[in-house]
């Protein structure tokens, strides 16, 4: 890393975080008091710290007050400290603060947004002087309902993804510009993110619902992922990939939490689960674990996203599906950052996220996003367009059990044209790769029994030709596919052992 500099404050600042600063402040001393700035910068890029810096010297200059909105305790208790770090003395309020009677002792306030807003609206509390509103996260939709009690102030909000939580309320219409500042690739370039090693395994999620808030439901999310196949594939992608690593896994739903550690802990691993239903000292307990022990294993459901920094992960696990641009960078963001020699991360995709968004380091037009959300929106490619460009690879662990084997690839589309082509039924399609997989498993075995446990060992190659059949004879129903799926196998079982006889 390069281009150190100190703030006043002490705390060491980063050339470009101080670029950030002078361009917010810029835009502060330009603009109307009652203006809505937006600052887009990626997970792990400091926000914090350019926010804490920006409120000491706000204070310093204009001599008014600061409050920053938070929407999780986590949050609140992190950026209190690090104001005490920039030396501004801050008061929080959060649910055991009933009234502000020492307010005049404080420059600077930190305040969950739920908790504020209650003790507005029954005037318990009466902020006075304030000049600045910053808004932490500000993708959320949450803030919103506390801007009439701020009209005639500066706000800044400040999110790793300016696009909003509801896709009622677009930022646009909330914000009146957007400053967007570093890329995730200009960052790992000068050593302040870690690089992302990605490993997508395609998974099949025509089962999944979207629910009212645009994402998966936790309810069909939890059918697939708590599923034996799928258990099976998490563990392999994690012992193929990143095995013996320090993991964070990130699953939609606590049963499927439970189940990944259960699976994980049968295969003789440490592996804790943490969810909304540990205690607080447990979960103190559980995070103070992880952070020690080499190799630890951890399987959450959404308390780790926001507000959690743990330098020491070496593998992100998304053992879920999300349609949400913010939650996707906030599961990688939370392996990106730098540790000494530590410089890159494991990235394991089991929702085909990747696929959806694109590669993490991808260069995102945000000024776009946040001009036009519903474009972007619709735009995502969707699913069933995701399964139909699969391409499977077989794992290097797995082609190492067909070594005797040239070539154990079979492309079904490019099949299919041939057979229809030559004017044959589609069905030869699937005759013609059975029969490669017969003599793949026959041409890696011993005996019959060799062989029939090889073909097992092919469950992910026969469900992705499967698919990919269907959807060349345009015929993909759910039953079907299952039963074809079946069909298939019993066919593969049967040749394999008339052919061994």
């Amino acid at each position: 890393m390069s281009g150190n500099n100190s703030n006043k404050g002490g705390k060491t600042l980063y050339t470009y975080q101080k670029n950030a600063i002078e361009a917010i402040l810029g835009k502060i001393d330009e603009l109307p008091d009652y203006y809505n700035l937006l600052y887009q910068l990626p997970t792990g890029g400091g926000k914090t710290v350019i926010f804490s810096e920006i409120a000491r010297r706000f204070i310093e200059k204009t001599k008014k007050k600061v409050i920053i909105l938070t929407h999780r305790v986590e949050l609140y208790k992190q950026t209190s400290a690090m104001l005490t770090e920039f030396n501004v003395p801050n008061k929080v309020i959060n649910s055991q603060v009933k009234e502000l009677p020492d307010q005049n002792d404080y420059m600077c306030f930190v305040a969950m947004v739920e908790t504020l807003n209650n003790r507005l609206k029954e005037g318990q509390i009466e902020l006075k002087d304030i000049g600045l509103v910053i808004i932490d996260e500000a993708h959320y939709n949450s803030f919103r309902k506390l801007f009439k009690y701020f009209e005639e102030c500066f706000i800044l909000g400040v999110t790793a993804t300016p696009l909003s939580s509801n896709i009622e309320t677009p930022l646009k219409d909330i914000y009146h510009e957007l400053l967007v500042g570093e890329t995730i690739t200009s960052l790992i370039e000068s050593g302040f993110l870690s690089k992302a090693i990605p490993h997508a395994f395609n998974v099949g999620l025509s089962t999944l619902k979207v629910g009212m808030n645009g994402d998966y439901t936790v309810k069909s999310s939890e059918e697939l992922y708590i599923n034996q196949l799928m258990q099976s594939k998490l563990l392999e992608a994690y012992e193929i990939s990143a095995k013996g690593t320090k993991a964070l896994i990130f699953n939609n739903g606590i049963r499927t939490s439970w189940y990944v550690h259960d699976t994980f802990k049968e295969a003789g691993y440490n592996v804790r689960n943490l969810d909304s239903n540990v205690a607080k000292e447990e979960r103190k307990e559980i995070l103070t674990w992880f952070k020690n022990t080499p190799g630890a294993i951890l399987t959450s459901v959404g308390i780790l996203t926001t507000g959690f920094d743990e330098p020491t992960i070496e593998t992100i696990i998304m053992n879920r599906a999300t349609k949400s641009l913010a939650l996707y960078f906030q599961m990688i963001g939370r392996g990106s950052r730098v540790l000494g020699d530590k410089n890159s991360f494991n990235l394991i995709d089991l929702g085909n996220n990747i696929a959806r968004f694109g590669p993490w380091t991808a260069d995102i037009n945000w000024q776009q996003i946040f001009r036009s959300p519903n474009y972007f929106l619709e735009n995502i490619t969707n699913d069933e367009d995701l399964e139909r460009n699969f391409t499977y690879k077989m794992p290097d662990e797995l082609r190492e059990k067909f070594s005797k084997s040239e070539n154990v690839e079979f492309n079904i589309k490019n099949e299919y044209d041939k057979v229809t082509g030559e004017g044959l039924k589609s069905k030869t399609v699937l005759e013609n790769s059975i029969n490669q997989h017969v003599n793949i498993c026959i041409e890696n075995s011993e005996d019959v029994y060799d062989a029939l446990m090889l073909m097992r060992l092919l469950n992910d190659d026969i469900t992705h030709r499967v698919k990919q059949y269907s959807y060349c004879i345009i015929k993909n129903t759910k039953n079907y596919v299952r039963w074809l799926e079946e069909d298939y196998k019993r066919q593969l079982r049967t040749k394999i052992s008339q052919t061994m006889d």
